[in-house]
């Protein structure tokens, strides 16, 4: 198991890098805020279009490197309990 110790560099460089996040989120927001009710729902629509593309990108990677396990006799069939024979060898 791997420790996390408060006062570690690597954990306090990973704070700040969560911050500094939430606080450019935060600026987001509040410009979000600003706009007019007609534009945050094109801002929206245009995030959840970008969204919907980004998932259909992972996913295409995703049924590549499937193909690919497959092609190269990486991929095993069988019920659950193959499975879990598998799992537990």
């Amino acid at each position: 198991m791997k420790r996390i110790y408060l006062n570690s560099k690597a954990n306090k460089k990973y704070n700040t890098k969560m911050i500094n996040k939430m606080v450019t989120l935060d600026k987001v927001l509040q410009e979000t805020e600003r706009l007019e009710f007609d534009d945050r729902e094109f801002l929206l629509n245009i995030l959840s279009k970008r969204q919907i593309e980004l998932r259909r990108i992972e996913i295409s990677k995703r049924v590549k490197e499937a193909l690919k396990a497959y092609k190269e006799g990486n991929v095993k069939s069988g019920n659950l309990d193959d499975l879990w024979k598998d799992l537990n060898d």
